[in-house]
């Protein structure tokens, strides 16, 4: 019993800081010369992904990579540079990956019309099924001397 208690105990220990690593985030601080300049680095880290963490952006990120890119983010963004010129930067550097929303090209169609085909096809197959009209069934006309065998049987029974 104290042996299932000690594990208990563990187990929500470790889950607890677990649970305390997901919703930390990342403390940057940075000063901008102005709000706009701020808003666009804010926008931008939230639409840039990070490379190494699959399904998090930069500014949710606690990995070096994306304290690194937020870091070269904000050193593009007071150089001057234009939104396009930093999210080109990024995927020459790191590729399509780094971009949540990737462009429309001949490597993304799948992607990007890839569902909308499945939809489209799976309604034409129910469509089809639906419309299908079953089979009409054949009356069996039985013979006078079949009828009577018929009756002979069930009344056997």
């Amino acid at each position: 019993m104290r042996i299932m208690i000690n594990v208990a105990i563990v187990a929500a220990v470790s889950l607890a800081s677990s649970l305390n690593d997901v919703n930390a985030s990342p403390v940057d601080t940075y000063e901008f010369k102005d709000e706009v300049t701020k808003i666009r680095f804010q926008a931008l880290s939230k639409e840039l992904r990070c490379p190494k963490c699959q399904n998090q952006n930069l500014a949710d990120s606690n990995s070096p990579i994306a304290a690194d890119l937020r870091r070269e983010l904000y050193e593009l963004l007071q150089q001057g540079k234009a939104d396009s010129e930093i999210v080109d930067f990024m995927v020459n550097r790191y590729g399509e990956f780094v971009l949540y929303r990737p462009k429309v090209s001949e490597l993304t169609y799948v992607l990007w019309f890839g569902p909308a085909i499945l939809v489209l096809l799976g309604l034409v197959i129910v469509v089809l099924i639906v419309r299908r009209k079953p089979a009409k069934k054949e009356e069996l006309a039985l013979t006078s001397e079949q009828q009577d065998k018929l009756k002979q049987l069930l009344k056997d029974k």
